[in-house]
């Protein structure tokens, strides 16, 4: 790109991450620290936001370097280092919204025993879950995208290393390194979006065989929200991951890695949290609380 369009890059970026930090910062500490959002959704909220931080961290940062920068060049170490990161922080995002998927089934849908069915040590151990289940699955993808030497063209077409480009590079058959990650794909992406949508299927087929019709429009906006979110991430990074290398080109891959690794970070925070009455409320208690510090301090 030129120089002109370069920083017009850079400033587009810089403004995304910058606001995108500001509003996932912001959920965290208001569901950390405000006794008011001590239920489930909240709990898992917070951690989503936490889990978008460190996912948007991983790519942004090096991407507004290389803008600035004549030398473009990754080195190895800092390539695995990034596919380590974006492998277990991505995985533990999808397997985290379906756990929330599923919070909202049990809380519309059972609300008598959601309670005790979604009880402080459940989350934790469903949290707890998404972490290790990303964390386990990305030694899988990191050996798969680095068993084979490298000898090929060592250019990145792409703003980070993102798995099916790089093992591209290897030398040797690289298909079935793809046919792994494609398999794993599956579980990973598939599985989760799948149940995702029987959680909120299941939640429009309940509000609509109740006789009231009270917010049964708020209902309808908020499954609409959360599942367009959803379709967003789990599409982009479907087209990335399960889509044949073969059927399309480098320039094709780069909006949709855009979409998963930026844009969804962003929505995240505006669909789940600020469309929410309470978490209205908090930031407004939270904002007060620090406008009074500041006064006493002066």
């Amino acid at each position: 790109s030129s120089p002109p369009t370069q920083a017009l890059l850079f400033a587009l970026f810089l403004a995304l991450y910058s606001l995108a930090m500001a509003m996932n910062g912001l959920i965290i500490f208001i569901t950390w620290t405000d006794p008011r959002l001590s239920s489930p959704m909240y709990f898992f909220l917070g951690h989503l936001s936490f889990l978008d931080v460190c996912f948007i961290t991983t790519t942004i940062p090096h991407m507004l370097i290389h803008l600035t920068v004549k030398n473009h060049t990754v080195s190895f170490v800092a390539c695995i280092t990034q596919m380590y990161l974006v492998f277990c922080v991505g995985v533990a995002e999808c397997i985290l919204l379906a756990f929330m998927a599923y919070d909202r089934y049990v809380a519309i849908c059972h609300p008598l025993s959601y309670a005790q069915i979604m009880s402080r040590q459940v989350c934790v151990s469903l949290v707890s879950t998404a972490w290790s289940f990303g964390l386990i699955n990305r030694i899988l993808l990191e050996y798969m995208s680095f068993r084979n030497p490298f000898c090929r063209d060592s250019h990145i077409e792409n703003f980070f290393c993102e798995a099916p480009i790089v093992i591209s590079l290897s030398c040797g058959n690289p298909q079935f390194s793809l046919k792994v990650i494609f398999a794993d794909a599956i579980v990973v992406l598939l599985s989760p979006m799948v149940l995702i949508v029987i959680s909120y299927a299941r939640i429009l087929a309940s509000i609509l065989g109740r006789n009231s019709s009270s917010g049964r429009g708020k209902t309808f906006s908020t499954c609409a929200s959360h599942l367009t979110v959803v379709i967003f991430l789990y599409t982009s990074a479907m087209f990335s991951y399960m889509n044949p290398r073969s059927t399309h080109g480098p320039d094709e891959d780069k909006p949709f890695s855009l979409l998963y690794t930026i844009i969804t970070p962003m929505c995240n925070p505006v669909i789940y949290s600020f469309r929410n009455k309470e978490m209205k409320g908090a930031m407004v208690r939270a904002l007060g609380r620090s406008s009074l510090s500041q006064a006493e301090s002066v």
